[in-house]
């Protein structure tokens, strides 16, 4: 289904939010900066705009790595970073691959930030996609996640839900032709996805710390940060648990 509809995935995505995709993007690599040297790596990254806005966000000198299981959308990726370097293989420390969140070809404890943008709801597995982030994230690293969410106020809730059941699915099927119906899934997905609240107890159970999150455009999206603890941390709260079992 990503597949088919790659070609013109960036052009809906903007079209169909209002272009305020790239403001959430651009807010994400603000609230969560780069730091140091240390890589960074985007998961379900798609055709790559967040990993391209890390990139830039780090002078393009900080490594970046986009992975997802889609080679049509990496692809793209690719292409963008060749139209900015003028060369198929840049040397300039940003590489996208094809690879499984549940299961990421990394070794522990690498990444300073680990993000993904609207994928992690693509994941079959929540909970495991995001304890193979936080495995390859370096201690005292951050885990960043930006999805949909549920606009609560009344009457933008009622316009937002009808949006996206009647209006979102047509224009996309009409763009996209695609025999999936690609942008019915996209409310589907969003509505049986866990937000708010309940995200953060599902990050926090898989092992991230003072996890935040933070409502944008009237609870259209939302951006979730969690930091992975350091090894001090670690045996603090492994005592702090043997004190209350005893």
């Amino acid at each position: 289904m990503f597949g088919e509809i790659s070609q013109r995935y960036d052009l809906m995505n903007h079209l169909l939010s209002g272009g305020i995709d790239i403001y959430w993007r651009s807010y994400t690599v603000k609230k969560v900066p780069p730091v140091g040297t240390a890589p960074i790596l985007d998961v379900c990254t798609g055709t790559g705009d967040l990993a391209l806005t890390y990139w830039n966000a780090g002078k393009r000198n900080i490594p970046v790595f986009g992975t997802d299981f889609t080679p049509e959308m990496l692809e793209i990726a690719r292409k963008k970073v060749s139209k900015v370097t003028g060369t198929e293989n840049p040397g300039a420390r940003i590489e996208f691959s094809e690879a499984d969140t549940q299961q990421l070809p990394f070794p522990d404890n690498q990444f300073q930030i680990v993000s993904v943008a609207f994928g992690l709801r693509n994941v079959s597995d929540t909970q495991a996609g995001l304890r193979e982030m936080v495995r390859v994230c370096q201690p005292g690293g951050s885990i960043a996640v930006l999805e949909f969410a549920q606009p609560t106020l009344p009457g933008l809730a009622g316009m937002y839900r009808w949006y996206f059941k009647n209006i979102l699915p047509r224009v996309g099927q009409l763009f996209a032709k695609n025999r999936e119906e690609a942008y019915h899934y996209l409310p589907a997905s969003v509505s049986e996805f866990p937000c708010g609240q309940a995200l953060v107890e599902i990050m926090g159970e898989c092992g991230l710390h003072h996890v935040t999150y933070t409502p944008l455009t009237f609870g259209i999206a939302a951006l979730y940060v969690g930091q992975k603890s350091t090894s001090q941390e670690a045996a603090g709260q492994e005592s702090m648990d043997q004190e209350n079992m005893e």
